[in-house]
């Protein structure tokens, strides 16, 4: 199961879920509520507590385990989430350049404090919402333009309930299970660099560079499906 970050949708992962499916694998790349073309069901109601039962809800309803669950962006919130509840469903966690957060930590908490008020000044309303809104996809590093404007077209407003919202795992982050970091370099997320400097070198939280953006499903989708293979 892939799932998106932050102002996208399950649409981009469109890439690598064929490599996956072409491979013999059922591949699920569920939308979070609220964005992406859910965007029309985005409420003050909707946080990370309500994504994380948006996996919840797929896995039960699918009947599914021996999941490998990828979480990109925004979404190690939450597949830390799922794993804290659904631990035996789940074979092994992927974070794609994700949050990482401790218990009782908010996405918030996980920056610099100067990055996270100038994300807090950010926030816009949508629809009567308090959202943040989309960064210009150039930030990602794509080779090709089209990529870019791809992306563009598709991102939409992240409510901003999710990053404020703490959130409480029951226990150490990703609940024990084996887990793989997948760290994008080029060009790196910098506001991403604290996040990562706490987990890397640790023997529990192996790490594995990429040499390509931070959208690597988009940007590199052989390279992206080639590293979950092995981890299946």
């Amino acid at each position: 199961m892939l799932v998106h970050g932050a102002w996208h949708g399950g649409w981009c992962w469109r890439r690598v879920a064929d490599r996956l499916s072409r491979a013999g694998h059922r591949v699920f790349t569920p939308t979070l509520t609220g964005v992406g073309e859910r965007s029309h069901l985005l409420s003050p109601a909707v946080d990370a507590e309500m994504h994380v039962r948006d996996v919840l809800g797929l896995l039960e309803a699918e009947e599914l385990r021996d999941v490998v669950l990828a979480g990109h962006s925004y979404a190690g919130i939450v597949i830390s989430g799922v794993a804290a509840r659904a631990r035996e469903r789940v074979r092994k966690l992927i974070y794609l350049d994700a949050l990482l957060l401790e218990d009782g930590q908010s996405w918030a908490d996980a920056f610099p404090p100067a990055v996270t008020e100038a994300r807090r000044k950010s926030a816009v309303i949508t629809n009567g919402v308090k959202t943040l809104p989309p960064p210009d996809p150039a930030i990602y590093g794509f080779a090709d333009a089209a990529d870019t404007e791809w992306v563009r077209r598709r991102l939409t407003p992240h409510p901003y309930a999710a990053f404020e919202q703490k959130m409480h795992w029951g226990g150490p982050l990703g609940s024990g299970l084996p887990r793989l970091y997948l760290d994008c370099t080029q060009p790196a997320i910098e506001v991403l660099g604290s996040v990562k400097d706490r987990f890397r070198g640790r023997t529990d939280w192996p790490f594995v560079e990429m040499k390509t953006g931070h959208d690597a499903m988009v940007s590199a989708p052989e390279e992206t499906a080639r590293l979950l293979l092995g981890s299946a």
